[in-house]
């Protein structure tokens, strides 16, 4: 086709996926929408073969959709020498064969992508073609090096992938022939096929050929693009050789290993026959775990004896735990199987796992040294002593918990005194009747055994190595579990600390806190993939004694029934007593006794702890600090701790107790002294700035001289410094918040995580139907204690002053109105029954106009014939009401024992109670005495204005 006779038209059809070059062919598919318009090319050009623009996308990818391609502006004029339409074997499909002519260029602007799969005609513009006489030889001879450099290492990737005896294939021959043999002047031509043919040359350089036109530089770009790709294989050839490399090592290693096994084997089967023969005197040698000896350069980092000393450890493990025993059996069953599978076999890491973990655990063995430690801890007379001297120095307080842990090492002791005796007692029988069934001692006295009496000697002796030996029982603590219940920051957690350091055993804290699925208990079965023990067996493990002091923190959070199990549930077999002396793990499959250990569980709340796993548990309850133990507490433990934990000493800090009581009180009104503790924390990093400066200062003027003007370090700290220092305080010192005001009166309630406080409960009136609105997020007993206590409002109105007559209703009459009672933080779910006397007084306040002191605060619940029944958290809220500053308690009588028995002595002096039974006591406790007459005209008149 010459380029005077070419159209100035032609047909654009896109490749999606292939570039043609001038004098490249290539046969693609395309769908079968393109038929009708390729079969219009085709017949149009009758006498010679049909001449479109093959134009190639800048953006090909294997799912790219015609209306998202963005054409090229340079492509080929091909001829179509082949079209194939569809066929009953291939209906979807037509195929196409193109062969490359010249290059050509799209002229701007390009046909719109929705008319590509109609093949519009478009203006093209055909570049002359230059001469290729320009063509230096130095150009040809690097371009045709390069070329033959790249086919070289296809054509060794191609023979690495087929095999290596199959030698160059022909293909490849021959196209490096036609390179070597090529002229200067068809080297350009020569480029364009390779550029068609290699398709490991990236996209983007091929549409770069394409896009030059010029001879010379495109023989130019394409040798560049050659030696790169040929760099590329060489290095990719390099690492493919050393991946196989490897790979033969590995397999020599395996092999060799194999030897060397069998090696091990041969000499430890020498070493048992010739284990009589004398070592040589004066070789200092290294002591085996199987008793053996070690060679003198041996160490544990030796690779060559690495797989024997851990087999002959797991060994010497194995051999010590009591014979018979259900753990000895399996880890001998074990033993042989990691002897008998090869070192690189995945069962092999399996076995492994499992054998270390089962010798990791405290089990019953022939060596009680630890047992034996244990009980002469307890024989001590000075234990009881001792160990409350060890709770008294680390705790401030807690006398009732202190108490009971007493009571606990108490029993404990007394089992292990008990237990002792009867071994003793046992021990002593065992050797009697041993001494008096002795054939030798009255037989004859020739130490010369007759004839065959050798061998019954030894019998018996034999039978006696082989029978099982029974460990010695440790103490088993079969009372309940100990489960402390508290605010955060009440000690819970380091007074079982403190336990474990009376006892003289290891202390091992579980956090449960989150813990969703069973397996993080019981742990997971073998069959899993990276599987392992539960957080019980797990600890067991670390703390490597059969009796330790396992906390079991937050039980409180443990997650409920789901598709994973249930963790509370798997926890039941733990803490019962009953069952605990064979816990059975998923993931060691052997009963494993936990009757020795002492569990102490915590908490916040009781209301997400299952029935049952309450039922095993006896439960104390820790209801916070008082103000006098908090200043203590943070004299004897936070400010030492702070002062080390800040590099200050204690004559550079010193907080007076006025500023310990203003922190505590306006600061941080809290159960605990976690909030307390950062408090000083906060005062410490203060003055060890002050301090880093004023020595920094003192070092200066030392040298000018001039001392006049430096500022003295004050290491004391006041109430005037705390707010400079901490900041505002979160609590108003003047109480402003709190308020009288009619129909306001403050109850007591118990938080979510067990802190006593007060909650105001406010109520207005307006205009409506007799109805009662309570808000402020209320459960349905709280409701309900609010329907209760304005029915009986309703009903005594009369005898209040609030109606002149016993038939009117003051809802009603004199005309009708709506209450509205409110509990504030309605983010925070209430319920509970212990509003009932606050409810009452908050009504009677609105509609009498009368108001309750804001230092008077209640709790109790209502009947309806006017009783005050009993409620709980009777330390917490009292407590809570005296970090308020509540100086009057309204309490119901039942509840008395409870104050005297569970309040300090110094909060009891600084608050008055008043203990009711009935509704009339308690609003008469509230209002002041003698306030209510019958029929008060004047105080309904005043209250309803």
């Amino acid at each position: 086709m010459s380029l005077d006779t070419a159209p100035s038209t032609l047909p654009v059809f896109v490749l999606l996926n292939d570039i043609i070059f001038p004098g490249s062919q290539v046969t693609i598919s395309v769908p079968r929408s393109y038929a009708p318009f390729l079969s219009r090319i085709v017949k149009h050009e009758e006498m010679q073969p049909p001449v479109v623009a093959a134009v190639p996308v800048l953006n090909p990818s294997p799912n790219l959709l015609l209306q998202d391609a963005k054409l090229c502006e340079w492509g080929c004029a091909a001829r179509i020498t082949r079209f194939v339409r569809p066929t009953p074997l291939s209906p979807n499909v037509c195929i196409v064969t193109l062969a490359g002519v010249t290059r050509i260029r799209l002229e701007v602007p390009h046909p719109p992508s929705s008319k590509l799969h109609s093949l519009p005609p478009h203006p093209v513009h055909y570049h002359a073609i230059p001469s290729n006489k320009l063509i230096t030889d130095p150009a040809a001879e690097a371009f045709r090096s390069a070329a033959v450099r790249l086919v070289d290492h296809l054509d060794a990737e191609t023979r690495g992938k087929r095999g290596k005896a199959g030698g160059t294939s022909v293909e490849w021959k021959r196209l490096k022939t036609i390179i070597e043999e090529a002229e200067p002047d068809r080297t350009p031509w020569i480029a364009d096929i390779l550029m068609a043919v290699l398709t490991v040359i990236p996209w983007q350089d091929r549409i770069q050929i394409l896009s030059t036109s010029a001879p010379a530089a495109r023989l130019q770009l394409a040798t560049s693009l050659l030696s790169k790709q040929a760099s590329i294989a060489e290095v990719s050839q390099k690492i493919n050789s050393a991946v196989d490399e490897t790979l033969t090592k590995q397999q020599k290693e395996y092999y060799l290993r194999q030897q060397l096994q069998a090696i091990q084997r041969e000499l430890a089967e020498l070493n048992r026959v010739g284990k009589g023969s004398p070592k040589p005197s004066g070789v200092p040698g290294k002591q085996k775990p199987d008793g053996g000896e070690a060679d003198v350069g041996s160490n544990e980092f030796d690779e060559d004896g690495d797989e024997a000393d851990y087999l002959a450890e797991i060994k010497s493990k194995i051999e010590i735990m009591m014979p018979g025993s259900e753990e000895r059996k399996t880890g001998v069953k074990e033993y042989k199987r990691l002897k008998r599978i090869p070192a690189g076999s995945m069962e092999n890491g399996v076995i492994r796992t499992y054998l270390d973990w089962l010798t990791s655990l405290p089990w019953p063995s022939v060596e009680n040294t630890q047992e034996d430690q244990s009980l002469e801890i307890l024989k001590d007379s000075t234990f009881l002593t001792r160990a409350r001297e060890q709770l008294d120095s680390d705790h401030f307080g807690l006398d009732n918990i202190k108490r009971r842990l007493i009571e606990h090492l108490a029993v404990i002791r007394l089992k292990a005194l008990r237990q002792a005796e009867a071994d003793e007692l046992t021990a002593k029988e065992a050797s009697r009747k041993a001494g008096a069934s002795s054939p030798l001692q009255n037989v004859r006295e020739d130490p010369r055994p007759l004839k065959g009496e050798l061998s019954n000697v030894s019998q018996r002796q034999s039978t006696s190595e082989l029978s099982p030996q029974h460990p010695k029982k440790g103490v088993r603590v079969k009372g309940p579990i100990l489960l402390l219940v508290g605010p955060p920051g009440c000690g819970k957690t380091s007074i079982a600390s403190s336990l474990a350091k009376a006892l003289g055993r290891p202390f091992h804290r579980i956090s449960l806190g989150g813990v969703r699925d069973e397996a993080e208990i019981r742990g997971h079965r073998r069959t899993y993939v990276a599987s392992g023990p539960g957080a019980i067996i797990t600890a067991m493990a670390k703390v490597q004694r059969p009796d330790p002091v396992l906390l079991l923190d937050e039980i409180d959070k443990v997650g409920h029934a789901s598709y994973q199990g249930d963790p509370a549930s798997a926890l039941l077999e733990v803490l019962d007593p009953e069952q605990n002396i064979s816990f059975k793990d998923h993931y060691m499959n052997i009963p494993f006794d936990l009757g020795q250990v002492i569990f102490i569980a915590t908490a916040n709340s009781l209301d997400t702890i299952s029935e049952p796993l309450l039922d095993r548990c006896e439960i104390i309850r820790l209801s916070g600090y008082t103000y006098d133990e908090k200043i203590h507490i943070a004299r004897k433990f936070l400010l030492p701790k702070q002062l080390d934990a800040n590099g200050l000493t204690s004559d550079r800090l010193t907080i007076t107790d006025d500023a310990y009581l203003h922190i505590a009180s306006y600061y941080t009104r809290e159960a605990g002294v976690r909030s307390l503790e950062r408090a000083i924390g906060s005062l410490a990093r203060w003055k060890a700035v002050e301090w880093s400066t004023s020595s920094d200062e003192n070092v200066s003027t030392e040298k000018t001289k001039a001392k006049d003007s430096v500022e003295v370090y004050n290491p004391v700290v006041d109430v005037d410094d705390l707010e400079a220092i901490l900041g505002v305080p979160k609590w108003d010192p003047e109480e402003k918040e709190r308020e009288e005001k009619k129909g306001l009166v403050y109850g007591l309630v118990v938080s979510g995580h067990g802190e006593g406080g007060v909650l105001p409960v406010e109520s207005v009136m307006t205009n409506g139907s007799g109805k009662l609105q309570l808000t402020g997020s209320l459960g349905d007993v709280i409701r309900e204690s609010g329907e209760i206590a304005l029915s009986w409002v309703k009903a005594h109105a009369y005898m209040l002053g609030i109606t002149t007559s016993l038939a009117q209703d003051p809802l009603k009459e004199p005309h009708p109105i709506d209450i509205h009672l409110h509990l504030p933080s309605g983010a925070v779910k209430k319920d509970g029954p212990s509003a009932g006397v606050a409810y009452v007084c908050a009504f009677v306040s609105l509609l009498t106009g009368l108001t309750v002191p804001k230092y008077v605060a209640m709790t109790g619940e209502t009947t309806l014939r006017g009783r005050v029944t009993a409620v709980g958290g009777i330390k917490e809220k009292v407590l809570g009401a005296h970090r308020e500053g509540i100086r009057k308690v309204i309490l119901p009588r039942s509840n008395k024992r409870d104050v005297e028995h569970d309040i300090p002595a110094e909060v009891m002096a600084k608050m008055e109670f008043v203990y009711v039974s009935r509704v009339e006591e308690a609003l008469e406790a509230a209002f002041g005495p003698g306030v209510f007459h019958p029929g008060q005209k004047s105080i309904l008149m005043e209250s309803r204005l």
